[in-house]
C-alpha cells in the first residue's frame, strides 16, 4: 500500500513536509520550516512524526526555506541522507542553510541575553553544523532524468521556474505487476513571460497531484512591472528620498536587478545608485549568473553579447555589516534592496528601523507576504510595528508590486493544469490559507472536472 501524510503546508504556505510511505520505504518530499505567526513557528519544535533515522531520503523541490529548512533539524536528530536535490538547488543551499542557522543561533544567544525565553538556556532549532552536515546529504539530479529511489520507486524532477533550481517531483510506484501509481507533487510553480528564468514545465497528469494554492484566489496585477517599478524609482526620487525594497535573497533580487538595469539602459529611468545589502542574495546571484542553462533565451543572448544581466549602472555590492550600517546615513535619492522579502529576518530590519519613520523614504513589496509577517502588517497598512523590541511608526510611503512574484496565480496555475494528458483520480490542494486553497479547488473542479481534496494537518491519505 502507498500511504501518504501530510505534515506541513495544510492551510497555510509554509512548512512543506510530506511523507510517503511504500515499498517499506520512507521519503520525506520536502522538508521545510514552519514561518510567520509564533503558533505557526512553534510546530518546528514540535516532535517529528516518526524518527528521521527511519527516512530512507528526503527530496526536496528547491531552496526555499519553506521548503529545505528543516533539514538541519533533521540531520541533528539522526537523519544522514541521501537529500536529492536538483543540481542549481545544490548550488543555492549553502547560504541557504548557513544563514538560517546562524540566525537560530542568534535568536538563542539573544532569547539567554534578555531572558526572553521560558527554557534555560534557550536553544537553537540547529546549529551552523547541522547545518553543514546537512549540506554532505546533498545528491544532485538532473531535470528530466528518471531515477530509483528503490526497487519499483522511480524519481524524476521537472522544471517549474519558481525560483533557480525549483522542480516538480513525479513519484511512478509499482503497485501490482506491470500497475504503477504516480503521484505529482507541483513544488512551487513559477511565472509565464517573466525574465532571466525558463517557464514551468506544463503538468503531464499523473494518478494523483498535491499542488500548491498559494496565489489560487488571486490574480496578479496585469500592469507591467517594469513600469511600476519605474513609478516607484520616480517617486522616491521626486521626494529625494531612499527607495527600500525588501526582497527574496533568491530570484525576486535577481529580477529586481534584471528590470532595473534594462530600464536604465534603455533610458526609462535616469540611473541613480543601488545598494544591494544582503550575504545570501550576493552569493544567490552569482549562482544565478553561473546556471547558465536555466536561463531563458533573453537572458541567455545578454549573456552572449558580455551583459551582465544583473548588473545595472551604479550598483554597490554591501558585504560587511560595517558597510550596511553606513547606509543608515544614505540621504537618497537611491534604491537599497536587502533581505528578507517578508521582512522577517536579516538586514532589512535594520533599514525599515530607519526609513519606516520618514515620509520621503518608500518601501516597495515586490512579492507574497504571508499572513502574520512583519511585512503583511506594514502592507496593510498598521501605524506601527515592532522591530527589535521597539514600536516602529510606519511614515514612509509604501508600495507592492504583485506582477513580480514568483507564484503562478489562478489563471497561470489553471493554464499549468490544462495540458495534462490524463486527469489524476484526486487532486490535494496545499500550500495556501484556506480562502486560496478552496478557490483553487473549486476552479479545478469546475474546469476540468477534477475531484480536489483539501487535507487536514498529519492526515494520512491511503493511495
Amino acid at each position: 500500500m502507498v500511504r501518504l501524510t501530510f505534515l506541513g503546508a495544510v492551510g497555510t504556505v509554509t512548512g512543506s513536509r510530506y511523507l510517503v510511505e511504500a515499498h517499506d520505504q520512507r521519503f520525506l518530499i520536502d522538508a521545510g520550516l514552519f514561518q510567520g505567526p509564533k503558533e505557526l513557528r512553534l510546530r518546528n519544535w514540535a516532535p517529528f512524526p516518526l524518527d528521521s533515522r527511519e527516512l530512507s531520503a528526503v527530496v526536496l523541490t528547491h531552496a526555499h526555506i519553506d521548503h529545505s529548512g528543516y533539514l538541519p533539524r533533521l540531520v541533528h536528530d539522526g537523519f544522514a541522507g541521501p537529500t536529492f536535490v536538483t543540481t542549481p538547488t545544490k548550488r543555492l543551499l549553502p547560504p541557504m542553510l548557513t544563514d538560517a542557522a546562524h540566525l537560530q543561533e542568534e535568536e538563542a544567544r539573544f532569547a539567554n541575553k534578555v531572558g526572553s525565553s521560558r527554557h534555560k538556556p534557550a536553544l537553537p532549532l540547529f546549529t551552523v553544523e547541522d547545518a553543514k552536515q546537512a549540506l554532505r546529504t546533498l545528491k544532485p539530479l538532473a531535470f528530466e532524468t528518471p531515477f530509483t529511489l528503490a526497487p519499483g520507486i522511480q524519481l524524476t524532477y521537472h522544471r517549474q521556474g519558481h525560483i533557480l533550481g525549483a522542480a516538480a517531483i513525479e513519484l511512478r510506484i509499482k503497485v501490482a505487476g506491470d500497475e504503477h501509481t504516480t503521484i505529482y507533487f507541483s513544488g512551487d510553480v513559477g511565472r509565464y513571460a517573466v525574465p532571466v528564468l525558463q517557464p514551468p514545465t506544463p503538468y503531464p497528469g499523473s494518478t494523483y497531484l498535491v499542488v500548491e494554492s498559494t496565489y489560487g484566489n488571486r490574480l496578479h496585477d496585469s500592469g507591467d512591472p517594469g513600469e511600476q517599478l519605474a513609478a516607484a524609482v520616480e517617486e522616491a526620487r521626486g521626494r529625494g528620498g531612499v527607495l527600500l525594497i525588501p526582497a527574496f535573497a533568491i530570484d525576486r533580487t535577481q529580477e529586481v536587478l534584471f528590470l532595473l538595469r534594462e530600464m536604465m539602459e534603455d533610458g526609462d529611468i535616469a540611473p541613480l545608485p543601488v545598494f544591494l545589502d544582503s550575504p545570501m542574495a550576493l552569493e544567490a546571484t552569482n549562482a544565478y549568473r553561473e546556471c547558465i542553462r536555466e536561463h531563458d533565451l533573453e537572458t541567455r543572448a545578454l549573456r552572449a553579447g558580455g551583459i551582465d544581466p544583473f548588473a545595472p549602472p551604479g550598483l554597490t555590492l554591501v558585504r560587511t555589516v560595517d558597510e550596511s550600517k553606513h547606509l543608515n546615513s544614505l540621504t537618497g535619492p537611491a534604491i537599497v534592496i536587502s533581505a528578507s522579502g517578508m521582512a522577517t529576518g536579516g538586514r532589512i530590519l535594520h533599514h525599515l528601523r530607519r526609513r519606516l519613520p520618514d515620509p520621503r523614504s518608500t518601501v516597495l513589496f515586490v512579492g507574497f507576504q504571508a499572513e502574520g509577517t512583519r511585512g503583511r502588517r506594514i502592507l496593510n497598512g498598521e501605524p506601527a510595528v515592532k522591530i527589535f523590541g521597539e514600536m516602529v511608526p510606519v511614515h514612509s510611503q509604501v508600495r507592492s508590486i504583485s506582477s513580480l512574484s514568483a507564484h503562478a496565480d489562478a489563471d497561470e496555475l489553471t493554464i499549468w493544469a490544462s495540458q495534462a494528458q490524463r486527469a489524476p483520480r484526486l487532486v490535494f490542494v496545499t500550500h495556501g490559507e484556506d480562502e486560496a486553497s478552496q478557490a483553487l479547488a473549486n476552479r479545478y473542479a469546475t474546469r476540468f472536472g477534477w475531484d480536489c481534496y483539501m487535507p487536514r494537518l498529519e492526515e494520512t491519505v491511503p493511495l
